[in-house]
């Protein structure tokens, strides 16, 4: 187990579909050791969510994990810890809401996206069983960002007015009343 590095915006790799796993996969070795270095790598880089394909793996895995003692995000909840293999997203509320995105792939910068407010998200989890969460709100953002990351997209394409791209240490958070996600 150890923490990898974070493949950073302009690496080809991030801009790739990403490759289901089998079941057979799931269940490896192997795969069980890769959790392990993506949740090594996210504690070690501060984040709330992480996919493979931003350690330099093009497969189908994400984990998030949102802690009320994240320094960077003070008044967030915990949330479980969630394992994701081959996901599908279906959009449950199409009600758009916006939050001030950040990514460990991106690092120092920041932009305003808007996503929809609800989703389901139907997946395999780490026993390779089927699972399928409706999630809302800050929670249906961050895995939307996430998932992105194993169809090649980055927060910077899903916004709607690059202007509002900045970086971390101009911004003046004192007026921006939206929450952050990386």
């Amino acid at each position: 187990m150890s923490a990898k590095e974070i493949l950073k915006m302009g690496n080809p790799l991030l801009r790739e579909v990403a490759e289901d796993f089998s079941i057979e996969e799931i269940k490896s070795s192997e795969t069980k050791e890769l959790i392990k270095d993506m949740w090594d790598s996210l504690e070690a880089a501060g984040g709330i969510g992480l996919a493979a394909p931003q350690i330099g793996i093009s497969k189908q895995l994400a984990v998030i994990r949102l802690s009320e003692e994240s320094e960077r995000y003070p008044d967030m909840e915990d949330s479980e810890a969630f394992v994701i293999f081959n996901p599908k997203i279906t959009v449950m509320d199409e009600t758009e809401q916006g939050f001030w995105e950040g990514c460990l792939s991106v690092p120092g910068l920041r932009g305003f996206v808007e996503r929809p407010r609800g989703i389901r998200v139907d997946f395999l989890d780490e026993n390779a069983e089927p699972k399928s969460i409706e999630i809302e709100d800050f929670l249906a953002t961050v895995f939307q960002h996430e998932l992105d990351h194993l169809i090649g997209k980055l927060y910077i394409d899903r916004m709607k007015d690059i202007g509002t791209l900045m970086f971390e240490d101009q911004m003046i958070f004192e007026e921006i009343e939206e929450e952050f996600v990386d």
